[in-house]
């Protein structure tokens, strides 16, 4: 499971063309939402934000998609810092968390459940504030979210300098093709 986007990177400019790829893939994964916090009801296009946000990314990947599933669980910030707390030991809430699935070691046989690609879950208010606070829309905030939950739920990760640059030009990239400017540039670049 992993947290929030990080806050900025130096460097980012410095990556090569090469790191940012864009993989062809027949299908999509099928996303599944689950509203479990009544705030979501104030932002009824909330669930068609994901869905474009996610097939935005799947492209964008380096992982075959198209025969898995994820869900994204919409909830509260009492919610998420629930499941905080039970799997990252943080009491408090965030705005976003993924779960990745587990993967069966051995091929699946026909006829078997679609692949699982994990879960993500993302915070109302928390996510809200954060817009706000960063004159950012509620939807392309939401969409970064989304975009960044389902990185790590195919394998990206920030655990690194070189990760974390590389997973936020992939952002970029996958928000751009939605017309969602860059949301790293008005942030204050951390060594």
């Amino acid at each position: 499971m992993q947290e929030h986007p990080r806050r900025g990177r130096a460097g980012r400019d410095a990556l090569s063309q090469n790191t940012r790829r864009t993989m062809p893939h027949s299908a999509l994964p099928m996303t599944e939402i689950l509203v479990v916090a009544d705030c979501w009801q104030h932002e009824p296009e909330a669930e068609a934000v994901i869905q474009r946000a996610i097939a935005a990314a799947a492209p964008f990947v380096d992982a075959d998609v198209g025969d898995a599933e994820l869900a994204v669980m919409l909830t509260d910030d009492s919610g998420i810092r629930t499941l905080n707390s039970n799997w990252r030991g943080i009491d408090k809430p965030t705005n976003v968390l993924s779960f990745p699935a587990l993967q069966p070691t051995a091929p699946s046989r026909p006829g078997d459940a679609p692949r699982m690609l994990g879960d993500i879950a993302i915070a109302y208010e928390t996510m809200r504030k954060e817009a706000d606070d960063e004159g950012k829309p509620f939807d392309h905030h939401l969409s970064h979210l989304a975009v960044h939950g389902f990185l790590h739920l195919v394998g990206y990760d920030h655990e690194t300098e070189d990760e974390a640059e590389a997973m936020e030009a992939l952002e970029q990239d996958i928000l751009a093709q939605l017309g969602i400017p860059d949301p790293y540039a008005d942030r204050e670049r951390m060594d």
